[in-house]
């Protein structure tokens, strides 16, 4: 008789579906990972709910952090280890709005350029773009690559994220020294 209740009350549960973590308010820390899971917080982002049912964010990064570098006439605030690791700010106004399903204009605000220490100047077309997704632990992105070069003028629509899947290729995850984010 106990099997019959325990099936019973099974039936008459519902259950929970498993979704996604969703996008929330609140304050969230970036992490940039290394093939091996070793991470490094560099910054944070506050969500903001808007009456669209987007989030804005507000991005500081820890530039403490960085170091400075003057590469190709140019200030740039790079990481350092086995490869100087540069972050690239978009250069254009753009809403810092997201959705669950439409991370763009985050991942056009994470973009980085990657060089070997020795090497001379900058190479935009070494260009770093992480490809997001929400996942149940928070926003995961991967290195994809993308050249910077296609940023150096405005694009012609300012309310669309420039950057498609088109633009960025595979890159190399096992030559990167930094080719996951993560943000939770």
């Amino acid at each position: 008789m106990t099997t019959g209740w325990v099936l019973f009350i099974a039936l008459c549960v519902p259950m929970a579906p498993t979704v996604a973590a969703g996008l929330s308010e609140g304050s969230r820390q970036i992490y940039l990972l290394q093939k091996d899971g070793t991470e490094q917080s560099i910054g944070e982002l506050v969500f903001s709910a808007t009456p669209t049912g987007a989030f804005s964010y507000k991005m500081t990064l820890d530039h403490h952090l960085f170091k400075d570098y003057f590469l190709s006439m140019k200030e740039m605030k790079c990481l350092e280890g086995p490869e100087l690791w540069c972050f690239i700010p978009y250069p254009y106004e753009q809403p810092r709005t997201v959705t669950a399903d439409d991370l763009r204009w985050l991942e056009h605000d994470l973009l980085f350029m990657f060089k070997k220490p020795e090497a001379f100047g900058a190479n935009f077309w070494n260009g770093i773009y992480y490809k997001m997704e929400l996942t149940d632990e928070g926003i995961r992105g991967t290195a994809k690559a993308l050249d910077l070069n296609l940023l150096a003028s405005p694009p012609n629509d300012l309310s669309q994220p420039p950057v498609g899947e088109y633009d960025i290729d595979t890159a190399d995850l096992e030559k990167r020294w930094l080719p996951f984010i993560e943000i939770r």
